[in-house]
C-alpha cells in the first residue's frame, strides 16, 4: 500500500527546503546580533538598534505582498531565482560602512528580498505536494523552518562572542551564495491561470491579500505574539533564576520535540483534520507557557521547552496547511504570503510590545499571562475555522455514509 502513495521527498521538495533553512537561519542568526552590532559600531540609541533589527520584517512584509500577487502570472523559479541574487547581493551592503541610516536601510532591502525569496518557496512546496498528502508534507517542510529558529540565534550569539561582526557577515554571505546556487536545480512548475489576469487588475485589498486565508492567519498572528517573548527574552529569565546554562538548551529540546511530533501530526491531519491537532496543541502550549513561569530548576526550565516546541511547532506547520487549503489553487501564493505575513507581524512587533509590559509584569507573571492568553486563543480558533470544519467534515461523513 505504501508504494501507491504519492512521494514526497522529490530533489525539488529537498532543495526548497534546504533555502528555506538557510535564509530562515540567516534571519534568525542577523536579528540575534545585528543589534549589538549597530551599538558597538556606530553607536546607535537603543531606539536605533531597535529599528535597525526591525525593519528587516517591514521589508519582508513588502516583499511577500507584491511576491503574493505576482506569482501566479509569471515564472516562480525565475521570482525565486531573482529573489536570491538580490538577497545576497544585499547581504554585501552589511560591508559598508557609511553610518546608521544606510544599514537601517540596508536592512529594508534585504528584508524585501527575503520576503520575495521565501514567499515564492512556501507557495511552490505547498502547490507541488500531493493533495493526500499535504498536511505531512508541509509539516516536514516547517522542520527547516524550526531547526532554523532554534540553530540560528544559537549560531549568531556564540560567533558575536568568539569572532569579529565581519566573519559573521561572511558566513550570511556564503549561505546566500549556495541558497542561489542550489535553487538553480530544481524545476518549477507555471502555476499561471486564466482567473489572475481578471483578479490581479486594481489595487484592491484581495490582490494582495487572500480573504480565506485570514482566519487562521489571525491565529498564528495571536500565537506567534506569544511565541516572541521566547525568542527574545528566554536568556534574560534564564539569568533572573540563574539557569543560564540549561537555557542554552532550551532550543535544542523545543526543536527536538518539533522533529518528533512533525512527522506524526502531519500525517493524522491529512486522515482527521485538523482539529485533532489544534484543540491538544493550544492547551500543551498553555501548560508550557504557564510551567515556564513558575520554573525554578533545570528540569522544569526544559519540559517547558519541550511542551512550547510541541504545541506552537505544530500549531504553526498545521495552520500553513489550513492557510493554503483554504484557497483556490489560482490564489495559493497569495494564501501564502497572507499566513507569513501575519506570522512575521506577531514575531516582529511581539518583543517590542511585550517589552513595554515587562517592566509592571516582571517575566513569570508575563509567560503565565500569555500561557493563558494561549489557551483562550483554542476559542477563538473554534469561531473562526474550528466549528466550520467541524461542520464540513460531518457533511463529508454524511454524504459517505
Amino acid at each position: 500500500m505504501n508504494q501507491t502513495k504519492p512521494k514526497l521527498w522529490t530533489k525539488d521538495f529537498i532543495i526548497l527546503s534546504l533555502v528555506n533553512f538557510f535564509l530562515t537561519l540567516i534571519f534568525f542568526l542577523l536579528n540575534a546580533t545585528i543589534a549589538v552590532f549597530a551599538i558597538n559600531e556606530f553607536s546607535a540609541s537603543t531606539s536605533q538598534a531597535g529599528l535597525t533589527a526591525g525593519i528587516f520584517i517591514i521589508g519582508a512584509l513588502i516583499g511577500r505582498l507584491f511576491t503574493g500577487r505576482i506569482i501566479n502570472s509569471t515564472d516562480p523559479k525565475r521570482i525565486l531565482v531573482i529573489g536570491l541574487i538580490f538577497f545576497t547581493l544585499t547581504i554585501l551592503l552589511y560591508f559598508v560602512d557609511y553610518g546608521i541610516a544606510f544599514l537601517i536601510l540596508s536592512r529594508l532591502v534585504n528584508g524585501i528580498a527575503m520576503g520575495t525569496a521565501s514567499t515564492v518557496i512556501g507557495t511552490v512546496v505547498a502547490f507541488t505536494l500531493p493533495a493526500s498528502r499535504k498536511g505531512e508534507g508541509i509539516g516536514y517542510f516547517a522542520v527547516s523552518t524550526a531547526l532554523a529558529t532554534g540553530i540560528g540565534p544559537f549560531i549568531g550569539l556564540y560567533m558575536s562572542q568568539h569572532t569579529t561582526f565581519n566573519m559573521i557577515f561572511i558566513f550570511c554571505l556564503l549561505l546566500g551564495i549556495i541558497s542561489l546556487a542550489t535553487a538553480f536545480f530544481i524545476n518549477v512548475p507555471i502555476m499561471k491561470t486564466t482567473e489572475t489576469k481578471h483578479e490581479n487588475v486594481g489595487f484592491k485589498l484581495s490582490s494582495f491579500i487572500e480573504p480565506k486565508a485570514l482566519p487562521i492567519s489571525i491565529i498564528i498572528l495571536a500565537m506567534t505574539l506569544c511565541f516572541s517573548s521566547i525568542l527574545s527574552y528566554i536568556n534574560l529569565y534564564a539569568i533572573e533564576l540563574g539557569l543560564v546554562e540549561t537555557a542554552s538548551f532550551f532550543f535544542v529540546v523545543y526543536t527536538a520535540s518539533v522533529l518528533i511530533s512533525r512527522p506524526f501530526t502531519g500525517r493524522l491531519m491529512d486522515k482527521k483534520g485538523a482539529n485533532v491537532i489544534m484543540y491538544p496543541a493550544f492547551i500543551v502550549f498553555g501548560a508550557g507557557m504557564l510551567l515556564l513561569s513558575s520554573a525554578s530548576n533545570s528540569v522544569t526550565l526544559l519540559l517547558a521547552g519541550a511542551l512550547i516546541g510541541l504545541g506552537f511547532g505544530n500549531i504553526s506547520s498545521i495552520a500553513q496547511t489550513i492557510a493554503v487549503n483554504s484557497a483556490a489553487p489560482h490564489r495559493l501564493g497569495l494564501a501564502t504570503a497572507t499566513f507569513f505575513i501575519f506570522f512575521e507581524i506577531g514575531s516582529g512587533f511581539g518583543p517590542s510590545l511585550l517589552g513595554l509590559v515587562i517592566p509592571t509584569t516582571g517575566y513569570q507573571a508575563l509567560y503565565a499571562i500569555l500561557g493563558i492568553i494561549g489557551l483562550t486563543v483554542s476559542v477563538l480558533y473554534y469561531f473562526l475555522h474550528g466549528k466550520k470544519e467541524r461542520a464540513d467534515r460531518m457533511r463529508i461523513a454524511a454524504s459517505k455514509g
